[in-house]
């Protein structure tokens, strides 16, 4: 890129602002800093923006954690089988994030698992290989991981064999590790084509990935898959798992429960059906955007990266 770029810009190139999808998973410093110089290389520019940010710990219970920073949030299980790590942050963020391992324990990394095929949730597939993990990830992931992506103005080549899934399900997939069992299930397209849940069952925790963005309006991959239903049936699944005790691990965004789900399901439905309405009716986008169909919700959602009129844009175009 040769010239100054907004965030609004990087949505118009990637398609957003026309229906088809980007990955979003950035900090606003990060997006003012873009704003600010030339980006020549807008992957690295990502990449170095968010592997910045200093990696934060959350106790989930015994032997479980949350680490939030540098991309979309990480869970470790710890114990004598070995780490088993959900998700892997940007590369700049791996010394930071095997050091943060390492004081855990000298335990092994056993298992990576991909919640879907996103690079902020899965950039770092090569150096938990190089440690010694098998990863784990649906069909669906080797797939994305192997083919070549233009997102947000960065050209993503396909990743090395070395990063690639070692082990792939189509459905379900079962692990047992460090006293707990832990359930994988495929969530039909929703926020992409690739997309898990994971179920710590002892823990009672349910890493979702970015089916859930808890708080904001969330980010949808329409060029792998994703859709505002889609999305909305990934929630309503999840709210099965769960109970009124179930720690909930949303891909960005603080720790969640079964509340905070709940209402972020009801609003998924809610501007789900304004823009279904005021679809049928002929409205064209432009004519949806100026009546500002979300602005009760905006205040409260519309802080995230996704602006209200860049979600309701993805609605609109994937209803």
């Amino acid at each position: 890129m040769d010239s100054l770029i907004t965030r609004r810009d990087m949505l118009r190139q990637v398609g957003v602002l026309s229906g088809a999808g980007a990955l979003v998973a950035f900090t606003p410093e990060w997006i003012w800093a873009l704003q600010a110089k030339p980006q020549p290389d807008a992957l690295a520019q990502m990449r170095a923006g968010m592997g910045a940010t200093p990696i934060t710990s959350q106790s989930l219970g015994p032997n479980i954690t949350m680490l939030a920073g540098p991309g979309g949030n990480v869970v470790v299980l710890n114990g004598p089988d070995g780490k088993v790590v959900v998700d892997t942050f940007v590369q700049p963020a791996w010394n930071n994030l095997k050091a943060t391992l390492d004081k855990m324990g000298s335990q092994r990394i056993a298992t990576l698992i991909d919640t879907h095929w996103h690079f902020d949730h899965a950039d770092n597939n090569g150096s938990f290989r190089k440690a010694g993990a098998a990863i784990v990830a649906h069909d669906n992931t080797k797939k994305r991981l192997s083919e070549s992506h233009e997102l947000l103005g960065a050209k993503f080549p396909p990743a090395p064999a070395g990063a690639l899934p070692t082990q792939t399900f189509a459905n379900m997939h079962k692990l047992d590790a460090n006293g707990e069992q832990i359930v994988l299930n495929h969530i039909p397209p929703a926020h992409t084509d690739t997309d898990i849940s994971i179920h710590f069952q002892k823990a009672n925790v349910l890493h979702l990935g970015d089916v859930y963005f808890n708080g904001m309006y969330p980010f949808i991959d329409a060029s792998t898959g994703g859709s505002i239903g889609g999305m909305i049936n990934g929630a309503t699944s999840a709210m099965k798992q769960a109970d009124a005790n179930t720690k909930i691990v949303p891909g960005h965004g603080p720790l969640g429960d079964l509340k905070q789900l709940t209402a972020y399901c009801d609003v998924l439905v809610t501007v789900r059906d304004r823009i279904a309405k005021l679809k049928k009716s002929g409205q064209t986008l432009q004519q949806v955007l100026a009546a500002s169909p979300t602005k009760d919700l905006d205040a409260t959602w519309g802080k995230g990266f996704m602006t209200p009129n860049d979600f309701l844009t993805i609605v609109y175009n994937t209803i």
